[in-house]
């Protein structure tokens, strides 16, 4: 991966902590916190634990989940940047803007299918050989996969989700470190 300049992020578990805020409309409507289902696009996500996707999003409050720490200097220390992410696409940006995060391009998952890198690709004019695709979920490896770009582990999120092979990042400077 020594040829990756652009990083496109995913959101939730890897820019901000946002299990809390997730898991929240989960709790609120009867689900076991123990069975809320992590990194899928959010009709899939409450298909499976059978709520609608209307009573959770009323639920959903986008000021709880933060940045992680060393996020922020991060992004600020990046030329260009993106995110694609399994948010709902209202809450999505809207987050990103509380935030103060102005990526160059940004795709939220309307439920549709599951995340895809390549429209992002495409806005950035940019081949899969020039993206790391950071995320903290096997969804998001495969995300990768699909495209054929780079991917690393947001190794500052406790909770991701690593296998043998991957690249995990310790600390979001590490990032800065891997494009340089």
């Amino acid at each position: 991966m020594t040829r990756a300049r652009v990083a496109v992020f995913d959101l939730d578990g890897t820019l901000i902590d946002s299990d809390q805020a997730l898991a929240a409309p989960f709790t609120a409507l009867g689900v076991d916190p123990a069975s809320v289902p992590w990194g899928l696009p959010l009709p899939e996500a409450c298909r499976r634990v059978g709520v609608t996707v209307a009573d959770y999003l009323a639920g959903y409050d986008p000021t709880v989940a933060q940045a992680f720490p060393g996020v922020d200097d991060m992004l600020t220390r990046l030329g260009r940047w993106g995110v694609c992410s399994n948010k709902h696409p209202d809450s999505g940006p809207a987050e990103l803007r509380r935030l103060g995060w102005d990526p160059e391009a940004s795709w939220f998952n309307d439920g549709r299918g599951p995340k895809d890198l390549q429209p992002l690709l495409d806005v950035l004019d940019l081949e899969a050989e020039d993206v790391v695709f950071v995320g903290d979920t096997g969804h998001d490896r495969d995300c990768a996969a699909v495209v054929g770009c780079g991917f690393a582990v947001a190794g500052w999120n406790p909770r991701a989700e690593h296998q043998a092979d991957d690249l995990v990042l310790a600390s979001p400077g590490a990032l800065l470190d891997l494009l340089a």
